[in-house]
C-alpha cells in the first residue's frame, strides 16, 4: 500500500547516525543522500526518507503518530539497542511480547521526536 514514509528532522547528521544504526540492526542499508540533502533508505521495495521541512518551520514528531517496521523479535531488540545507543530514546514499555496480544513490540523516538515501532506477530 505505501510507497514511502517521510519524517522531518532539524539535525540531518544526528538522524543519519540514528537511522543508519537502526536500519543496519535489521538488515537494511545506510542512507543514500540525495542532492537536496534528504536521507533515503530503501529496503524490501519501500523507502523511508528523512528531510528538513521544506516550509522552513521546525521539524516535530507527529502527536499520536507512529511508524511501524516489521521485523523478528531478535531484530527488534537489536534495532532498539542500536537506536538508544545512537541518539534515540526508548518509549512505552520495554521491548517484548505484550500480555493478551499476539505482538512483540519495541518503541523508540528518533532524535527529532518521531515515534517508531518494531513489530512481529508471535502468536
Amino acid at each position: 500500500m505505501f510507497s514511502h514514509v517521510m519524517v522531518g528532522s532539524d539535525d540531518i547528521a544526528a538522524s543519519k547516525k540514528f537511522y543508519d544504526a537502526t536500519f543496519k540492526a535489521f538488515g537494511g542499508p545506510e542512507a543514500i543522500t540525495d542532492p537536496k540533502g534528504r536521507l533515503i533508505y530503501q529496503h524490501n521495495g519501500s523507502m523511508f526518507i528523512v528531510t528538513q521541512p521544506i516550509n522552513g518551520a521546525p521539524a516535530c514528531g507527529a502527536n499520536g503518530g507512529t511508524i511501524g517496521f516489521r521485523m523478528t523479535p531478535a531484530q527488534a531488540d537489536a534495532w532498539h539497542d542500536a537506536g538508544v545507543a545512537n541518539g534515540g530514546t526508548t518509549c512505552e514499555d520495554p521491548p517484548g511480547p505484550r500480555a493478551g496480544s499476539p505482538y512483540y513490540l519495541a518503541y523508540l523516538r528518533d532524535p527529532a521526536g518521531n515515534k517508531l515501532c518494531a513489530l512481529d506477530i508471535i502468536a
